[in-house]
């Protein structure tokens, strides 16, 4: 029979503290997203504020790319310690900026200031937007201005209609009465509006309407009719054959030459076949470096943008008044306080394990910063977790979403760690390294004679380097490079 009794039992269990919660969640955002949460914190703790006078003496990086280094400007003496209108290099830099700092921005065959000056982005019109106002300059019913408007509302941002005339005309009431007729009279008034080729169902019908511009002339395969000819027959019932690139039944079906071939298919790569997409602009994507690399002497240092970091300090009234009082009697003020140091050094921590772990890779990667991707050298996140000492998951942390401004361009800190390629020396190739030698290879074959996966692979393997023809075939496929059958000219 069982007895109730009491245990006395020790044992050890790893417990997150919320700072050190705080400094995983920080260290795993990106610098946009670090700055929402910090703008988010700063509105709920009275205790934490903006340190703009911290940006002083730091590295700055400007838009173009260029470094230099901020300078505090002092305060004429006669200024009062209390004036209202401080001058500082912080206050100038956000107001004002003195026009031999100011860089001159040319324009080649232009010397007048207006065409000089940077133009501001400007709202631009949509498809649709472009296609009612020639609607509105149209001589129509108001039953067949209607049925266009329709059809404009259906199409899609490259300007296609994809939507079926009998499914457009179930959208009317029944008492309207709309026909498929009408809709094709409304369409073909619609394709007849700028940009040639808008309001075409398929690909194939985009060509053909373009192939009938009148303006097509300005083309000078277009000016001659066998040309127009060819291209206008294969866009209608062969460009099947065209994107597959069997030149050989193209040839037989047309009863052409290469040279006619050759300048139809020319004609046809001019044409545009997404004529509504320059009307559609996409948003701008743009990231914001956390390191800045450039080199010193005859080494590589990562520096950290001072622009991504976040100046932050405690609020000194406050301070003092928990100083100068007993902190129980301020306990909200007390724990967000606690709260507001721990997000200051957090941050700083942050910072300083993305430099510590940007200069590790730059050590390593000399040789790409040096000659570019041929020569990224194999590396895992191991190795970097073993020099600095820390876990290979916070380099996980550290290098996603964090981003490098090198010579050669932005990349991601992720973008330097790859798997590596056995060579015959014994050695190792990184896989960045072969994609960027296999893309050189590709890139000076010649046209009429591509290489087959199985020749790139031999002449790697003519380099030193040991890979299957799958395996070129996986790395052609991530740099989008079409397969040999779909690369090969006339």
């Amino acid at each position: 029979m069982l007895k109730p009794g009491l245990q006395l039992r020790t044992s050890q269990h790893l417990a997150l503290t919320p700072a050190l919660q705080q400094s995983i969640k920080l260290l795993q955002l990106s610098t946009l997203e670090l700055e929402h949460e910090i703008e988010q914190i700063l509105q709920e703790n009275p205790l934490l504020e903006r340190d703009e006078d911290a940006a002083i003496g730091n590295l700055r990086v400007d838009a173009d790319g260029s470094m230099h280094e901020t300078q505090r400007t002092e305060a004429p003496a006669e200024t009062p310690a209390d004036s209202s209108e401080p001058s500082t290099a912080v206050d100038d830099a956000r107001e004002t900026q003195d026009t031999h700092d100011m860089p001159e921005l040319h324009r080649p065959g232009s010397e007048h200031d207006d065409d000089t000056a940077p133009q501001l982005a400007a709202r631009s019109t949509s498809l649709r937007e472009h296609l009612h106002e020639q609607l509105s300059l149209t001589q129509v019913t108001h039953r067949d201005g209607a049925l266009v408007g329709a059809l404009i509302d259906e199409l899609d941002d490259n300007g296609y209609l994809t939507t079926p005339l009998d499914e457009i005309a179930a959208l009317f009431p029944p008492e309207l009465d709309i026909d498929e007729d009408e809709l094709r009279s409304a369409l073909g008034l619609l394709q007849s509006f700028d940009p040639t080729g808008v309001g075409a169902r398929n690909m194939a019908e985009c060509l053909r309407l373009q192939l009938r511009d009148p303006d097509l002339d300005c083309l000078p395969e277009a000016r001659d009719p066998h040309v127009l000819h060819c291209a206008r027959a294969i866009v209608v019932d062969h460009l099947a054959l065209l994107g597959a690139r069997d030149y050989a039944k193209l040839r037989k079906a047309l009863s052409c030459d290469d040279d006619l071939l050759r300048s139809a298919q020319t004609l046809i790569r001019k044409l545009d076949p997404r004529p509504g997409s320059k009307y559609s602009a996409p948003a701008a994507d743009f990231v914001v470096p956390d390191v800045v690399v450039r080199k010193v002497g005859n080494q590589w240092r990562a520096i950290l943008n001072s622009d991504a970091v976040p100046r932050l300090r405690v609020n000194q009234m406050y301070a003092q008044i928990l100083k100068s009082e007993r902190a129980s009697a301020h306990p909200g003020l007390s724990s967000q306080l606690q709260e507001a140091r721990w997000l200051i050094r957090n941050v700083q921590q942050r910072f300083d394990t993305i430099q510590r772990v940007a200069q590790a890779i730059v050590e390593r990667q000399h040789g790409f910063l040096n000659h570019g991707e041929v020569a990224m050298r194999p590396l895992v996140l191991r190795e970097i977790a073993d020099t600095l000492g820390l876990h290979e998951s916070t380099i996980s942390r550290v290098t996603t979403q964090k981003y490098m401004l090198t010579p050669l361009g932005t990349f991601e800190l992720k973008y330097f760690f790859g798997s590596h390629v056995a060579t015959e020396t014994g050695g190792a190739a990184s896989s960045t390294a072969i994609r960027a030698l296999i893309k050189q290879l590709v890139c000076a074959e010649e046209p009429t004679q591509p290489l087959s996966d199985s020749q790139l692979a031999q002449m790697l393997g003519e380099q030193g380097i040991v890979v299957a023809r799958r395996t070129v075939a996986k790395y052609r496929e991530a740099l989008k490079i079409p397969p040999v059958s779909l690369r090969k000219a006339i």
